[in-house]
This record gives C-alpha cells, structure tokens and sequence, in this order.
C-alpha cells in the first residue's frame, strides 16, 4: 500500500489547461482543466483533472536514475 504524498498547501499552486483549436482563430483557446499542487518535497504535483463532469485524481513524479 501506499501513502499520500503531502501537498505544500491546500490552494493549488498550478493550473492545468487543455489548447483547443478554433476555426478562423490564429492562436488556440486555452481551456481551464484542472488544477495541481506542488509535493512538499519539490519532486512533484498531485493533479485533479475535470473530464466530462467526472474529477480524476494523478500523481507525477520526477523520474530518477535507476541503480545500476
């Protein structure tokens, strides 16, 4: 099992759009999405993305180099 990652703070620190492009529009519409928090250790965000009305929960990691 795994725990949590723990956020710096409760108010996202990002938000996260999606560019959707118009016809007749030179540059694309950016589109709110979501939002993130920054991991208390620097090393990552805990996203919630709002998709057709459903929230999905992610967590990104920065990769590491693996042991030899």
């Amino acid at each position: 099992m795994t725990t949590p990652i723990e956020t710096k703070s409760k108010v996202p620190t990002h938000t996260i759009y999606f560019l959707r492009n118009k016809e007749g529009m030179e540059k694309p519409e950016w589109v709110k999405a979501g939002v993130a928090w920054e991991h208390h250790d620097g090393e990552g965000l805990n996203l919630s993305i709002l998709n057709l009305d459903r929230e999905v929960s992610l967590t990104v990691r920065k990769n590491k180099p693996k042991p030899e």
